[in-house]
């Protein structure tokens, strides 16, 4: 049986793709369930999805404040661009058609915003709250910031010719050639002075990270071996394993309570309008 929604009927292939978008995600959460009463549940959820979309389109239409012509313009505009130039022709949308949804899209946006405005920022109790009992999130591992001279021994270049490129390298960092002049010179990865950034333990070669993460900070490796061939390393900082402090995560966690804020303020909305609409499943006739 169809449903309506202010004598407008759901339409199933709405809830068909929203159905198909949120399986990957509900998929664990359904592991334990009946497969006929998970499907049963999923189509549910979907049917509500499109429901809520509809109220808010439903509403917004009504809105008697008209949505700006240049934004309908641009709307038309950036569908010509994608249509190669021409719309209206043939199977292809018309400008009205355009307009209209470009139309509806914006009014819909507008009333989000006008729903979602009155949220207040959260109080630096609440934030303090979230931090403590997310801290295992803010987590971070032992990280290095190293630079590096590289010469691979690959088909292009055999162990004695990389050998021998990167002892030259050794030598004019012995002679007190700046470190990253070196490695734009002879390192196979030139570019940015050798610099490879901040790394946690796991992200490079073994062998690799049994140099640097003994080394301390300013320290230089000699000549070292690796699956991909010969290096040099220079040490530039390190940072111990720990919990990021609150100031460096406080405005992730504002982002987060604040979604959290503007879904609730929606979810109220979406409630009082539904008690107002004429939602019903009706029995087709013969």
């Amino acid at each position: 049986m169809p449903w309506y929604v202010n004598g407008e009927m759901v339409d199933d292939t709405a809830v068909r793709d929203e159905a198909r978008m949120m399986r990957p995600r509900y998929q664990e959460a359904f592991a334990d369930m009946d497969p006929i009463e998970a499907e049963m549940q999923l189509k549910e959820w979907s049917r509500e999805n499109v429901i809520e979309r509809m109220l808010l389109r439903q509403t917004a239409a009504t809105d008697p404040e008209p949505v700006p012509a240049e934004f309908l313009e641009e709307a038309l505009e950036s569908a010509r661009n994608d249509a190669g130039g021409v719309v209206g022709c043939g199977t292809r949308t018309s400008d009205d058609e355009i307009r209209a949804q470009a139309d509806i899209e914006f009014r819909m946006q507008r009333l989000l915003q006008r729903v979602q405005s009155a949220i207040n920022a959260p109080p630096e109790k609440e934030i303090a709250a979230w931090y403590k009992k997310s801290r295992e999130q803010f987590k971070t591992p032992e990280l290095c910031w190293a630079r590096h001279v590289v010469k691979n021994v690959d088909e292009g270049t055999d162990e004695e010719a990389a050998r021998a490129a990167i002892e030259q390298a050794a030598a004019d960092i012995g002679n007190g050639v700046p470190f990253e002049e070196v490695a734009d010179k002879f390192s196979d990865c030139a570019g940015n002075g050798g610099d490879l950034g901040w790394f946690p333990k796991g992200e490079m070669v073994e062998e690799f990270e049994e140099q640097v993460f003994e080394l301390p900070v300013g320290g230089t490796t000699g000549v070292f071996r690796s699956v991909f061939g010969f290096h040099i390393a220079r040490v530039l900082g390190r940072k111990p394993a720990g919990v990021r402090p609150l100031e460096d995560v406080r405005g992730e966690i504002v982002d987060v309570l604040m979604q959290e804020r503007r879904q609730k303020a929606l979810e109220e909305y979406l409630d009082k309008v539904r008690a107002g609409a004429d939602i019903k499943q009706v029995k087709a006739t013969a």
